[in-house]
């Protein structure tokens, strides 16, 4: 190879590592800026606590319908036409979440938005598989930060701009015209190889080592919806804490995931795979239990910094291990696993809230601790 072929070579892969960041920095906007426009659509439809949850729920079962099919969409289609589809879809739902006044109306728009955002999550997933490929080093962890920084800023910009007294809709068309910006000026440059398997199954049902993979995935995407919906309510079971620290949790939980995330592709680089998911899970069991223990209201929040960091990179390994698989085609697996995995952010309030009915709130906790222990103990067939 010439120094010119290799100059050429490295300037697409640059260009391959930027498109599928920019990518994940779309799902995670889009993601995220529905967050601040619930309680604008439970007062406009005038919902009750009951009603909402089942409206909310439209948008985990729009996902999980969509997820087990997106493989085969990716390997008929190629992964830039299902990345342009799911985004616009994602685009085109976000006007009506700003505006429905119909129940129906917003239960369809929340199910083609969970629906966009479940394809895109596939479909980014395994593009960021076969960059790391081309690469040949870890990029996973970084992609996944692009995820998290882009929640941060989706969530904060609307936030931000409901605060300066623009409407729902005003501030969701600031937010949709940053994404379409970024998918017109990176759409050129990501993947569009077709798989030329037209004989794969439109649903599939993860078989072998897959089939494990994503029950770690459960386990983990379990952990973070934990802190997601009942950390804060876990934290306020100490006297000491008051509503405006509780509410912090999540919020240190989301930095020290985004800022793990980031460091992570050094990390493993320079340590390996094994040492980081064991270290992982063994930091967010610690974490959550933690949470539950500790007595000091400013020191409990710092057990969330350490699920944060915990939870940061063990995700990211297990797409990077159902890419390298040999069980299953890599886009299938990543779609089977992806699915299984949101399936654990969807049950996960309710099997909380079970088990909290059962013994109690910390106890769920623990025994989610216990869980990552399991994590923990498969470190090594992960990292191999």
């Amino acid at each position: 190879m010439t120094a010119l072929d290799a100059a050429q070579q490295n300037k697409h892969q640059s260009r391959l590592n930027w498109g599928t960041r920019t990518i994940f920095l779309i799902n995670g906007l889009g993601m995220s800026a529905w967050a601040p426009l619930v309680p604008f659509a439970r007062d406009r439809l005038q919902l009750s606590g009951a009603s909402l949850g089942a409206l909310l729920l439209c948008l985990g079962i729009g996902s999980l319908a969509a997820m087990p099919v997106t493989g085969t969409l990716v390997a008929r289609f190629g992964c830039r036409q299902v990345m342009c589809f799911s985004t616009l879809l994602v685009l085109m739902m976000m006007p009506l979440l700003a505006t429905a006044d119909s129940h129906l109306v917003m239960a369809a728009a929340l199910m083609l938005f969970g629906a966009g955002l479940g394809m895109l999550d596939v479909a980014m997933n395994y593009q960021a598989v076969q960059v790391e490929q081309a690469a040949d080093k870890p990029m996973m962890s970084g992609f996944h930060g692009f995820f998290s920084l882009g929640g941060i800023l989706g969530a904060g910009t609307v936030s931000l701009l409901l605060s300066q007294s623009f409407t729902p809709l005003a501030a969701t068309l600031v937010v949709m015209a940053v994404m379409l910006l970024l998918l017109l000026w990176r759409l050129p440059v990501l993947m569009n190889e077709r798989l030329h398997q037209p004989d794969q199954p439109w649903l599939v049902i993860p078989r072998g080592w897959v089939a494990f993979l994503g029950l770690l995935c459960f386990i983990l995407f379990l952990a973070e919806g934990a802190v997601l919906d009942w950390g804060a309510l876990l934290l306020l079971q100490n006297p000491k804490m008051s509503p405006a620290w509780a509410g912090l949790g999540y919020a240190v939980f989301s930095v020290a995931m985004t800022l793990g995330r980031f460091s992570g592709d050094k990390i493993i680089q320079r340590f390996g795979r094994y040492p980081v998911m064991l270290t992982g899970a063994l930091t967010a069991a610690a974490g959550m239990s933690l949470a539950v223990w500790l007595p000091w209201p400013e020191i409990a929040l710092l057990a969330f910094l350490l699920v944060g960091f915990g939870l940061s990179n063990t995700v990211p390994m297990l797409f990077n291990a159902a890419g390298n698989q040999q069980d299953m085609p890599a886009n299938l697996a990543i779609s089977a696993m992806t699915t299984l995995g949101y399936a654990g952010i969807l049950s996960g309030p309710a099997l909380i809230g079970f088990i909290s009915q059962w013994i109690s709130l910390s106890g769920a906790f623990l025994a989610i601790a216990l869980l990552l222990l399991a994590v923990a103990a498969s470190a090594r067939k992960v990292a191999q």
